[in-house]
């Protein structure tokens, strides 16, 4: 005699209504990034900056968002070989997480929430927040009267998947507003 679970799993029940189960098995195992698009990308939690490949969903149709639907490592990257640790196996589930956050956000003085703001407002807070800064406290000549021209009071720190042009850039800009305090973590 044979058991329920046994005739379901036999597919004998579907095939007695008629149905032709090989479309559904074909479709079963074929793999779930076949119609992804691979982006290749670097992973951003610490200074070794694997590389990454994201793939995505989505055919690129106007008003359709791409949706992430697997991170694994990139086999022909020259650091990881495609190996992961596991904070960059995690990726996918911090790109797709409902509580990441996709906007700046800002808590005002006395205030006891966070407010949304829009990427220009920041900006523009943030550049007027280093020009007082700077202005108040740059120093032009040291105690002994020799010109100096620094800002101690502003620090930079950079991260691990900044690249090398990026870098330049923050350098030759810190160092035209006087800072002296520059730092990178891809030396960590």
């Amino acid at each position: 005699m044979q058991t329920r679970r046994a005739f379901i799993q036999t597919g004998a029940a579907i095939a007695a209504l008629g149905f032709d189960l090989a479309p559904a098995y074909a479709q079963m195992r074929e793999l779930k990034i076949s119609r992804t698009t691979e982006t290749r990308s670097t992973c951003p939690y610490c200074s070794v900056s694997c590389g990454v490949i994201i793939h995505t969903l989505g055919d690129h149709a106007k008003n359709v968002t791409p949706q992430v639907v697997h991170v694994e490592g990139d086999p022909d990257h020259p650091i990881n070989r495609g190996t992961l640790c596991p904070k960059g196996s995690s990726l996918q589930q911090d790109i797709v997480n409902p509580r990441r956050l996709l906007h700046p956000e800002v808590r005002r003085p006395g205030s006891d929430h966070w407010e949304p703001i829009s990427w220009d407002t920041a900006i523009g807070e943030i550049a007027q927040r280093v020009k007082k800064t700077r202005d108040e406290t740059f120093i032009a000549q040291d105690a002994q009267g020799r010109t100096v021209n620094r800002c101690e009071s502003i620090a930079w720190t950079g991260g691990c998947t900044d690249t090398n042009e990026f870098n330049y850039l923050v350098v030759k800009t810190m160092r035209s507003l006087g800072v002296c305090s520059l730092e990178n973590q891809a030396r960590v």
